[in-house]
C-alpha cells in the first residue's frame, strides 16, 4: 500500500508550484480597504440599524453571510492543515502559511461590506460569526493526501461560488460584484496549486488514487457547521446561481476531467476499485443533471 504523505520524489515540481503562486499573487496583491464602498458608512450608534437599510434581495444577502460564515473558520482550517502537514516537506508548510496570510483578508472584507452597506442585522451576524466558530471544523480525514484532494474541490467551489454570485449581484451593487470577483482570483491561485500537486502525485502514480476516492464521493464544504446550512444552500441554488447542476458543471467534472480519471492506469485493486467508484459517482450525478436539462 502506498503511503498516504506526500512523495518526496515530487518535492522540485511542489517547489516550482509554490513559486509560480508566488509570482502570481504578488502580480495581483490587494488590501480590503480597497473594495469596501466607505462612502455609506455611518456610525450604528447615531443611526442604529434597521431593515429598510437593505438594498439587496434576500438570496443575494444570504449568500454572503453565508460565505462570511465560511470564511471566519480559517482558525480552523490552519490548524487542520498545520497538523495534517506537519511532517510533510518545507514546502508545504510554507504555502499553508502563504495560503492563511491571504485568506485571512476575506472575511475581513465580507464582513465589513454587508456592515458599511447595512445589508444584515450586526447584532445577529456578531451571533452567528461566534456560533459558528466555537463549532470549530473537524473533517472526517486526516491524511495529507485526502486533504490535498479535499482542498482541491474545496476552492474551486469556492471559486465558482463568488463567480456566480457575482453574476447575480451585478446589475444590484457593481462595487460587490467586483469584491466577490477580487476574492475568486485568490481562490483561483489557490485552487492551481492544489489541484496542480494532486495531479503531479497522479501521473507519478496512478495507485495514489485510492486517497482520494472519499473525498470526492462525500465531499460537503467547511460551511457545513453553520446554523441552518442545507436552507442556506437551497436558497442559494434558487436565487444566486450555485446549485448542485452548477456544482456538477463547474466543479466535479472539471477536477474529474482535469486530473483525468478515466484514463488512469492504476494497477492495484484496491485503485482500481477507487477509481470505478469515482467514475461511477460522475456518472450518476451527470445523468440527474442530464435529465434536468431535459425537464428544462
Amino acid at each position: 500500500m502506498l503511503n498516504s504523505d506526500l512523495d518526496i520524489r515530487l518535492e522540485p515540481r511542489i517547489k516550482e508550484l509554490y513559486q509560480l503562486h508566488k509570482e502570481r499573487s504578488a502580480n495581483v496583491d490587494w488590501s480590503y480597504h480597497e473594495f469596501i464602498p466607505w462612502d455609506k458608512a455611518m456610525s450604528f450608534k447615531r443611526v442604529p440599524w434597521d431593515e429598510s437599510q437593505v438594498t439587496l434581495p434576500e438570496g443575494i444577502i444570504v449568500a454572503i453571510e453565508t460565505a462570511l460564515l465560511t470564511e471566519v473558520n480559517l482558525p480552523w482550517y490552519t490548524s487542520h492543515l498545520d497538523y495534517t502537514f506537519k511532517n510533510s516537506m518545507e514546502v508545504i508548510n510554507d504555502f499553508v502559511r502563504t495560503w492563511t496570510a491571504e485568506e485571512d483578508q476575506h472575511s475581513n472584507l465580507l464582513e465589513t461590506y454587508l456592515l458599511v452597506t447595512r445589508n444584515v442585522n450586526p447584532t445577529r451576524l456578531h451571533e452567528l460569526r461566534r456560533r459558528v466558530v466555537e463549532s470549530g471544523w473537524f473533517p472526517d480525514f486526516t491524511n495529507p493526501l485526502a486533504t490535498m484532494a479535499y482542498t482541491s474541490l474545496q476552492e474551486l467551489a469556492t471559486l465558482v461560488f463568488y463567480n456566480n454570485i457575482a453574476k447575480i449581484a451585478s446589475p444590484h451593487d457593481k462595487e460587490l460584484a467586483t469584491l466577490l470577483r477580487r476574492l475568486a482570483k485568490d481562490e483561483a491561485l489557490h485552487y492551481a496549486f492544489y489541484r496542480d500537486t494532486v495531479k503531479a502525485h497522479l501521473e507519478l502514480d496512478p495507485n495514489f488514487i485510492v486517497y482520494f476516492e472519499n473525498v470526492i464521493i462525500n465531499f460537503s464544504m467547511p460551511g457545513a457547521v453553520m446554523p441552518d446550512f442545507n436552507d442556506r444552500m437551497k436558497t442559494i441554488a434558487i436565487d444566486a446561481n450555485y446549485g448542485p447542476l452548477q456544482y456538477f458543471d463547474q466543479v466535479l467534472d472539471v477536477i474529474v476531467t482535469y486530473w483525468d480519471i478515466a484514463n488512469l492506469q492504476p494497477t492495484s485493486e484496491d485503485a482500481k476499485q477507487s477509481q470505478a467508484n469515482i467514475l461511477k459517482y460522475h456518472g450518476r450525478l451527470k445523468r440527474i443533471r442530464d435529465r434536468h436539462l431535459v425537464k428544462k
